[in-house]
């Protein structure tokens, strides 16, 4: 016999999924019926951490079928590592995210932030930029923290250092998260798992070392999962990022979405501006007097050629 329950995703292991029950508050397992899209994209996993979903219930087997997921409020999605012409979805119904870096072990990519704020950017998600491993910084490497904390707090981003080490400011950063669902993301290898442990020493998680024959993160954390860490506050664990690529964005979707260049662009004489080598361009002009950062802009062009080149061979694969 099957019941209609209605619950939460709590965590996505590929064709299972943990629900969280809204009625009784019991953690099961549960499948997908039929396939689900999304925006016309296909994913690489339909249902997603965060997701409100109405289930069928197999009462003797203590297991759920997923029916129907609930309109989402938002949603953050990345080109799948694996299968680069499907989206991965990393969790809808957000509040915010915390994107963590570190200047040093691994040495920082700034262009990575860049790359995250895309993810985060079309669905307005807020989000906080945590330098993690401060224990470690140089005066140097601080000098480097402080400057971007400045460049992005200037644009509107929240930012925060800390150290799950020596625990400073970890008050500070449980405080920002507090009463707020919020989406935790991060190169592997940042000290992502440990610096939760910090702010909640009972979520226990797996942490892992750098790795001595790369030099790069390894991935200690292998599926997204929910963890409430009290009645109003939960965070969304995901795995470790090695590298953002984008197929689901044209070139006027990554000028729109560097939030800087969009305030001003409404001044530029084009209105599908690029903001490359087009006259009367306004984000050129204010790239000019300070005004926009050189390092934004020049990450900009990367990611432009990028989808360039990306949508060039999308069109092109199968003529």
């Amino acid at each position: 016999m099957s019941v209609k329950s209605r619950g939460k995703v709590i965590k996505s292991t590929g064709s299972w999924y943990q629900v969280l029950l809204m009625d009784t508050n019991e953690v099961v397992d549960a499948r997908i019926r039929g396939k689900f899209r999304l925006d016309g994209k296909r994913l690489t996993n339909p249902v997603g951490v965060g997701d409100i979903v109405e289930l069928e219930m197999d009462e003797k087997e203590n297991t759920g079928l997923i029916t129907k997921i609930e309109n989402r409020t938002n949603y953050v999605v990345r080109q799948s590592p694996r299968q680069k012409h499907h989206l991965h979805l990393l969790a809808s119904n957000i509040d915010q995210a915390l994107l963590i870096v570190t200047v040093v072990q691994p040495n920082l990519k700034q262009g990575f932030i860049d790359r995250f704020l895309l993810l985060t950017e079309p669905r307005d998600i807020p989000v906080i930029i945590c330098f993690n491993k401060s224990d470690l910084y140089s005066e140097d490497d601080l000098l480097i923290a402080k400057y971007l904390c400045g460049l992005y707090e200037k644009i509107g981003y929240g930012t925060i250092v800390v150290s799950a080490i020596d625990g400073s400011r970890i008050d500070e950063l449980r405080a920002l998260l507090n009463n707020k669902t919020t989406l935790i993301s991060g190169q592997s290898g940042v000290g992502k798992s440990t610096l939760l442990n910090a702010i909640e020493p009972s979520l226990n998680l797996r942490t892992g070392d750098i790795s001595d024959y790369s030099g790069k993160g390894q991935h200690t954390t292998t599926f997204a999962e929910l963890f409430q860490l009290d009645a109003n506050t939960a965070i969304i664990d995901t795995p470790g990022i090695k590298t953002l690529s984008y197929n689901n964005m044209e070139v006027l979707d990554v000028a729109h979405n560097f939030r800087e260049f969009f305030e001003v662009s409404s001044n530029c004489r084009f209105h599908n501006c690029t903001h490359r080598n087009e006259p009367g361009c306004a984000v050129k002009a204010a790239l000019e007097d300070g005004t926009i950062s050189d390092l934004r802009y020049q990450n900009y062009l990367t990611i432009l050629d990028e989808v360039e080149r990306q949508n060039h061979w999308e069109r092109h694969r199968d003529i």
